[in-house]
């Protein structure tokens, strides 16, 4: 299996969400993956939720990195996304309420991603999630369909 692995050092400025989703466009982009296929916007607001999550709850910098699995070329492949930081918090699923503007971030990261956890590393944690190309009827494709009603902005 091939794998080709990006990552970039987040700092934990919160302003450092936005530059973490500009240059994940860009990596997509070079991996054959078109800005504006909705595998792109599914992980680009995977990303931007998971940064979210490591800059603002933690207050500590960050690691995110895309792997792209490569399995023989007649079959789709993976993208996973991992964030790591320097915080031994574990991550905390919330349930926010109708007018609540946070706390749904690891429940879009649920419904969103294939396959998604976490686990302990030296020094802190890491939070990864993965969607699987090329696979009709994936969480990637049903992106409007699974949250109807919810509002999102993946810029």
């Amino acid at each position: 299996m091939q794998e080709l692995q990006v990552q970039l050092e987040v700092g934990s400025d919160p302003a450092e969400v936005g530059r973490a989703r500009r240059w994940a466009r860009s990596r997509l982009a070079g991996s054959g993956i078109a800005v504006d296929e909705p595998l792109a916007e599914t992980l680009i607001l995977l990303i931007s939720e998971l940064v979210t999550n490591a800059v603002v709850h933690t207050g500590c910098p960050a690691v995110l990195r895309m792997l792209f699995l490569k399995v023989p070329a007649s079959e789709p492949g993976t993208v996973r996304v991992e964030v790591a930081d320097r915080s031994a918090r574990p991550p905390r699923p919330r349930h926010a309420d109708g007018d609540d503007t946070n706390g749904r971030g690891l429940e879009l990261v649920d419904g969103l991603a294939d396959r998604w956890g976490w686990q302990m590393e030296s020094g802190g944690k890491r939070i990864w999630c993965e969607v699987d190309r090329g696979v009709t009827g994936t969480a990637a494709g049903a992106l409007g369909a699974a949250y109807e009603g919810v509002a999102y902005e993946a810029v």
